[in-house]
């Protein structure tokens, strides 16, 4: 499961928006790992959302996940990738209040040793995209 560095937490008290990096395939193909992120902190968040939120059963872990819908107790949460576990299917419901923010926007670094011209193009044009709710989170999803 995507997990965010701790460095994540302390920034966000000061500022709305904040930085986290991703570990992990659970959201592949949406975030790949070694993906920075643009947080939106305490954003109001709804199905499609991909959100920051603290693990329900280990809440010093921060975890990135996809919401699908709204259920008794709080928010089903799901990975882009359904072979990577780690969501609602193994913890259930999430309560609202371990929901922590929306992500806005992904930055994929340069690969290592991407040196020709062709490389660093296309490496430039798909870098840095704003990440969208799905727009058929809920039936695509629930299918699940």
């Amino acid at each position: 499961m995507p997990e965010l560095s701790q460095e994540t937490e302390r920034g966000k008290a000061l500022l709305p928006f904040g930085a986290a990096e991703v570990t992990g395939p659970s959201m592949v193909p949406t975030l790949q790992h070694g993906d920075r992120l643009v947080v939106h902190w305490g954003a109001r968040v709804g199905p499609g959302d991909v959100v920051v939120l603290r693990h329900p059963f280990q809440q010093d872990l921060l975890v990135v996940k996809r919401i699908a819908e709204r259920r008794q107790g709080g928010w089903w949460v799901l990975g882009d990738n359904a072979f990577a576990g780690g969501d609602s299917t193994d913890y259930g419901t999430v309560p609202e209040e371990l929901v922590l923010g929306k992500v806005r926007f992904r930055f994929r670094p340069p690969k290592a040793g991407q040196r020709s011209p062709f490389a660093v193009v296309r490496w430039a044009l798909v870098a840095a995209r704003p990440v969208l709710p799905a727009r058929s989170a809920s039936r695509r999803l629930r299918a699940r």
